[in-house]
């Protein structure tokens, strides 16, 4: 019997029910079974009737059950979601370093750690921590071809999300925010739009996680709105679309929330929504923090890789790519800078005209206050403080707002501005700043488009469309036939098939168990517990048309 190591519920129940789907006898220990269940698993465990266990590292290492455990026969031992056990990593959970002891409860179970997104340092951290020095890495590449990865500067948070999800109307949609009043306040926002919408996040009680996540599995066409809180145990194949509407803590994080599109392969998009504000802010609070330096050192590399990305004017897959180690010898061709070139001028004289405003301010105003400065457009507060007497009152009239705070957030990400003080004024981080300001250095600044880029599709819509009018009506009957099955078995309709294989189903028009086999994504399990059931679909379809 293989164990496996698994962090949440929902991840077991999902990953144990996929399994059944393909023959394999799979089970989930936790503390949701109910009496008769917990009963049949102890006497499967007994005849040997398991093939893969799966188990929360808490319960795995509590006496009773490791001493159970050791006396059945093991095979491996596979760590899932590695990461966890990283003080580094993205979804740190103390419990899984624990892990530590696995050696001396199963002594020579071979072990096998696993994790979709790992940087070097969190790689090396899990080797550290599993007491595995010389274990083999096996890494495939990070590169998802698939998705199309975009970042776009804020300019209407809420219209910028609704012209997003237009396109997407058909599937599932996740939207991430930095805290849960956010998660609530944009959910209420998109149901007043008519859009099915959903808030995730940790203040949830059980109840309502679980009635979220249920809906969510089930296959309806929706959009959750949620904080990291949503996130491990995320294997809904037909994701069309993530959009983050704050900055995420490193790239590592990033690609892990992103990466939860497209499971199904086909083409997904995911949109990062930016601003100057919160670069500054994350910087703020990161040095507020109480971690030690060497942590907060990790972390600041951490920030600030992710803030390059924003603001890359290069292929963003490669730069992506980058902070995994990783060479992408060519640009990826599905991403904004690639589909869309980004044009860059040369800022130095803007740039100077912005923080000297910064210094003759008293390093006092935010972004909006210092914008209007640079414009000449005075305001009660400009006024109070007599800032229209000053050199730099006016200097950039010539621009809009948009373009000088397009500006000023590049200069936030460059480090030549910083955000300090209760209220977000804006000063200048001086070792940066100053030779910026000498002209002892240039610099180049990325033009923002004046509109927003539109390269989103209707991925699914457009695979939908391909077929003929026959081919449509055989797919939609099964997709039918598909969420009855699943709702009788209680499972995610995708657990069964994926939309592409009923696609596949749908053009080849299968007569046989034979010929149905032949199509991918329909195996031998499968094929015995559903061939019958398919093919009666198809023939009902085939006597009502003919009739």
């Amino acid at each position: 019997m293989g164990l496996v190591v698994s962090p949440l519920i929902a991840l077991m129940d999902d990953q144990v029910a996929g399994l059944r789907q393909l023959g394999i006898r799979a089970a989930a220990l936790h503390s949701e079974l109910e009496p008769d269940e917990r009963g049949t698993l102890r006497d499967d465990l007994k005849s040997g009737r398991i093939d893969i266990l799966y188990i929360s590292p808490e319960r795995l290492l509590q006496p009773a059950t490791s001493a159970a455990l050791a006396r059945q026969k093991i095979s491996v031992i596979a760590i899932d979601e590695a990461h966890c056990v990283s003080a580094w990593g993205h979804e740190f959970r103390p419990e899984y370093r624990a892990l530590a002891s696995l050696p001396e409860l199963f002594p020579n179970v071979p072990r096998i750690a696993l994790t979709a997104t790992a940087d070097p340092r969190t790689q090396n951290d899990i080797l550290s921590v599993l007491g595995m020095p010389d274990a083999r890495v096996l890494m495939a590449s990070f590169h998802r071809a698939n998705l199309f990865v975009e970042a776009r500067p804020k300019g209407g948070e809420s219209k910028q999300l609704l012209d997003t999800l237009e396109n997407h109307r058909q599937g599932a949609s996740i939207v991430y925010c930095g805290s849960r009043n956010k998660t609530e306040r944009v959910a209420t926002m998109l149901r007043g739009k008519g859009i099915t919408a959903l808030a995730f996040h940790a203040g949830l009680s059980p109840i309502e996680k679980r009635a979220a996540l249920m809906r969510f599995r089930s296959g309806e066409d929706m959009v959750i709105v949620a904080t990291i809180a949503f996130g491990m145990g995320i294997d809904r194949p037909d994701v069309r679309c993530v959009v983050h509407l704050d900055m995420p803590s490193s790239p590592e994080a990033y690609y892990q929330q992103i990466g939860r599109a497209g499971r199904d392969g086909e083409r997904s998009d995911t949109l990062l929504l930016y601003g100057g504000e919160d670069m500054a802010r994350a910087r703020h609070w990161l040095e507020q923090s109480n971690a030690p330096d060497s942590e907060k050192r990790v972390m600041q590399s951490r920030l600030e890789s992710m803030i390059a990305l924003t603001e890359t004017t290069g292929c963003r897959t490669q730069a992506l790519l980058a902070c995994f180690e990783e060479t992408l010898p060519e640009p990826c061709g599905h991403c904004d800078n690639c589909i869309n070139p980004v044009s860059t001028f040369d800022g130095t004289e803007a740039a100077q005209k912005v923080l000297s405003a910064i210094y003759r301010t008293g390093q006092r105003l935010g972004a909006v206050h210092l914008t209007s400065v640079l414009r000449g457009k005075l305001n009660p507060t400009l006024e109070r403080h007599a800032y229209q007497h000053l050199s730099v009152f006016g200097v950039g009239k010539d621009q809009t707002e948009a373009w000088w705070r397009a500006v000023i957030r590049q200069l936030i990400a460059r480090g030549a501005i910083r955000m300090h003080g209760e209220h977000g004024s804006l000063g200048l981080q001086i070792e940066v700043a100053r030779p910026i300001l000498r002209g002892e250095e240039r610099i180049a600044l990325r033009q923002d488009p004046a509109r927003t880029l539109v390269t989103t599709v209707k991925a699914s819509q457009a695979e939908n469309d391909a077929l003929d009018p026959m081919e449509r009506i055989v797919f939609d009957a099964l997709r039918s036939w598909r969420l009855t099955e699943a709702r009788e078995q209680e499972i995610p309709p995708y657990v069964i098939f994926h939309d592409s294989v009923l696609r596949d189903i749908a053009r080849e028009h299968p007569a046989s168990k034979a010929e149905l086999g032949s199509i991918r994504g329909v195996g031998g399990s499968k094929l015995e517990r559903y061939g019958d059931s398919v093919l009666a679909t198809l023939r009902e379809l085939t006597s009502t048309v003919t009739a």
